[in-house]
């Protein structure tokens, strides 16, 4: 009778642990002056929480020789590491070369962890002419509503994967499914059609870059989150970086002069429990000049011109 005793209260004691994991996005390690600095601070915030694992959400580094040092310091994580296809990632890659060097199942997977269902998702796909064609090599430098699609087979294989379990889910992709990918409502209904045929709220978070901003909305119960780049936002015309940093920091990193930085790099620590999630955001200053400095809006194409990634906390109930 002890025995089975404890058996059951290992089994609930299993169950009932919360997963916690450090997710960043839009690091762009080789593209910023001080990119080793920030995928350090990254990695050493991982171990001193001591997360179950951690996940970046694409436009990350790249597989060349000025790459390595920076997954070096990725690898300092010992625990599970995941990634995210970005756009950029895809810049000089195709996705099968992107996937197979940082060893990825694919360009679109899934994945448990205690009783969640973890998915990542790809929305890196050209619509055109009637057919999808994979992002490669930086093809995707088209007319803007003929790129970030979803590709029919990843959508019927994200609706049988929701399925198969019994566990709550939280999504990953690059682009949002809520703003960015053209035909979020298609993934969208496919969501919301799992969670009505389940009986209960299975799709509860689902996480995006891509934007370099922050926001979280909530759109027919289910909860979706904007993670801010780690390094900057990209403005997208001058903005004074010869006030930012010297002229030869300039020279070496011309994505600069179009982009405003972060005084340290943001992310978040989420906590996942049966009860609901929680995260816990980073905040840091603009390097100035600031946008307030340069009578820059409040918002950039839409989306909120921030220096952080705000605190979250949901309730599954």
């Amino acid at each position: 009778m002890l025995a089975l005793f404890l058996i059951s209260w290992i089994a609930c004691t299993k169950s009932e642990k919360p997963v916690k994991f450090l997710i960043v996005s839009d690091l762009h390690a080789p593209d910023v002056p001080d990119g080793k600095e920030r995928m350090q601070a990254i990695v050493d915030a991982a171990n001193q929480e001591k997360v179950d694992f951690i996940i970046q959400l694409g436009d990350f580094i790249r597989l060349d020789s000025i790459s390595k040092p920076f997954m070096q310091i990725w690898n300092g994580f010992p625990g599970e590491k995941y990634h995210v296809l970005g756009n950029h990632d895809l810049d000089k890659y195709s996705k099968e070369e992107f996937t197979k060097g940082f060893g990825m199942p694919g360009p679109y997977y899934s994945f448990d962890k205690g009783d969640l269902h973890f998915v990542v998702l790809d929305g890196n796909n050209v619509y055109d002419n009637g057919g999808y064609i994979p992002y490669n090599k930086g093809n995707y430098y088209v007319d803007i509503d003929k790129r970030d699609f979803m590709d029919p087979e990843q959508l019927e294989w994200l609706r049988k994967d929701l399925m198969s379990t019994d566990k709550r889910c939280i999504l990953f992709s690059h682009q949002s499914i809520d703003t960015e990918m053209e035909n979020r409502e298609q993934v969208q209904r496919v969501l919301e059609e799992v969670n009505e045929k389940s009986g209960f709220k299975k799709v509860v978070v689902a996480f995006s870059g891509h934007n370099h901003s922050n926001y979280t909305k909530e759109i027919n119960g289910i909860t979706y989150i904007q993670m801010n780049s780690a390094s900057y936002v990209w403005i997208g015309k001058p903005t004074m970086t010869e006030k930012r940093y010297p002229e030869e920091i300039n020279k070496k990193y011309s994505l600069m002069e179009y982009s405003m930085s972060y005084t340290k790099p943001l992310y978040g620590i989420v906590t996942v429990d049966k009860n609901g999630m929680t995260m816990k955001g980073t905040s840091a200053e603009f390097v100035p000049p600031t946008p307030q400095d340069l009578g820059m809006p409040d918002e950039i194409n839409t989306f909120p011109l921030v220096s952080s990634i705000k605190d979250v906390s949901l309730s599954f109930k």
